[in-house]
């Protein structure tokens, strides 16, 4: 399979969930709750002690969730959670090492950039997609749109302060790959357990993208 599957799943996905879970029985319970809300996609931090059993249990219980890893810091991170079972990873910043290592096993990666330079090593890296992040720090849907005007092609998913009052502004812009957050698997949702509200939020997110043209599914 290509390493770009992934991310044409995340573009046909439009959102990114950003789960921080404490262990396997917290992963699955949020990836079975996003599933349920009609989006199969959950990047989960690997920043917890519990983050590498989530993978691996969301991998295992939940296949059709397409499960990939944050907060990937180093080369070594890499290969536990490939090891894992991610099938995308997300970085806050850049880092060559990171990337050239998730090229080397063939798993995408969107490294964080928040700066015109950061992207220009980025491309020179060979990658097509990057993370904005972040995102409302560095200026939002209109650093998105600064950005695009001297990198044309290339794709954005940016993260950090994303919530359901703004996700419009960035779907709308056609460089948006798709946007990253964690308001509908909030930290005090996971804790309680509280799939229900998870999955309700999940659906309004589902239906706040779908009220926008996605250029994933072609014109």
């Amino acid at each position: 399979m290509s390493s770009h599957g992934p991310l044409e799943a995340i573009a046909r996905a439009r959102v990114v969930p950003v789960v921080v879970v404490d262990d396997a029985e917290q992963g699955v319970l949020v990836a079975t709750a996003l599933r349920d809300g009609g989006l199969p996609v959950a990047e989960v931090t690997f920043r917890t002690a519990g983050a590498r059993a989530a993978i691996e249990a969301i991998a295992r219980e939940v296949p059709d969730v397409l499960v990939g890893a944050g907060t990937v810091v180093n080369a070594a991170q890499v290969d536990e959670a490939v090891e894992a079972g991610a099938r995308f990873l997300v970085s806050p910043g850049l880092s060559a090492a990171v990337v050239r290592r998730a090229q080397e096993v063939g798993v995408p990666i969107l490294p964080g950039v928040a700066t015109p330079s950061d992207v220009i090593a980025a491309l020179d890296l060979g990658l097509d997609a990057v993370k904005l992040f972040p995102a409302n720090v560095v200026g939002g849907p209109a650093a998105v749109k600064a950005f695009s005007a001297p990198f044309p092609g290339l794709r954005f998913v940016p993260t950090g302060g994303v919530s359901a009052a703004n996700l419009l502004d960035y779907l709308a812009l056609p460089s948006v790959l798709a946007a990253g957050g964690s308001w509908m698997v909030d930290a005090a949702l996971v804790r309680a357990g509280d799939t229900a509200e998870i999955a309700r939020r999940t659906r309004e997110a589902v239906e706040l993208a779908a009220s926008v043209p996605n250029p994933a599914e072609g014109a």
